[in-house]
């Protein structure tokens, strides 16, 4: 509304919120612009067939979560297929109460991962820059409790891989303002 009546509005632009406020769309775009994303499901899955038929391909442990959500609201890890006709009807409910929308993506599980988040800054001409890694990994309910900066598990080698696959992320999309671009980083210091 503010782009149509000529109001600057101070933040993202309306596309690139659009594609990133759902998961498998923003999966999609970075995965594109050559991030790594964890191996699961392309978009949205259209049933508990699909998933039961992707979940062989993924591997357990898997995550399904909620396309619409954030803050570990609508995700569930099921560890082996007799749990996973429980975990997508759950998934689905706490994503529909949660966030309107009951629509689930599928990932492979990062066992003991890191959480390891990139701050970005971008202007309207196309200027993007990073500014360093924070770790995240201290939570609760998947709700960060500590933030460290730098991370105490990042080199300088990992730090400038990870800056780069942040702002290739934003750029997918179009971003510019300060935004986050989050990672995991597995125990071998790959990361998606």
């Amino acid at each position: 509304l503010c782009q149509t009546c000529g109001i600057k509005f101070i933040g993202p632009p309306v596309e690139a919120i659009r594609k990133m406020g759902d998961k498998a769309v923003a999966r999609q775009s970075v995965k594109q612009a050559g991030v790594p994303v964890i191996p699961g499901s392309e978009g949205e899955l259209a049933s508990l067939a699909q998933a039961r038929e992707l979940s062989t391909q993924v591997g357990f442990p898997l995550r399904l979560k909620a396309a619409a959500g954030g803050g570990g609201r609508g995700m569930r890890v099921v560890r082996s297929p007799e749990e996973l006709e429980e975990a997508w009807n759950l998934a689905r409910l706490e994503a529909r109460g949660a966030f309107s929308s009951d629509a689930l993506y599928m990932e492979h599980s990062v066992e003991r991962a890191r959480h390891i988040e990139i701050q970005v800054l971008g202007d309207e001409h196309g200027n993007l820059l990073h500014l360093g890694e924070r770790e995240c990994s201290i939570q609760r309910r998947h709700q960060k409790l500590v933030e460290e900066s730098p991370s105490p598990i990042v080199d300088e080698e990992l730090r400038q891989r990870l800056g780069a696959a942040a702002l290739a992320g934003a750029r997918s999309v179009g971003y510019h303002n300060a935004g986050t671009i989050e990672f995991l980083v597995d125990a071998q210091r790959r990361f998606f």
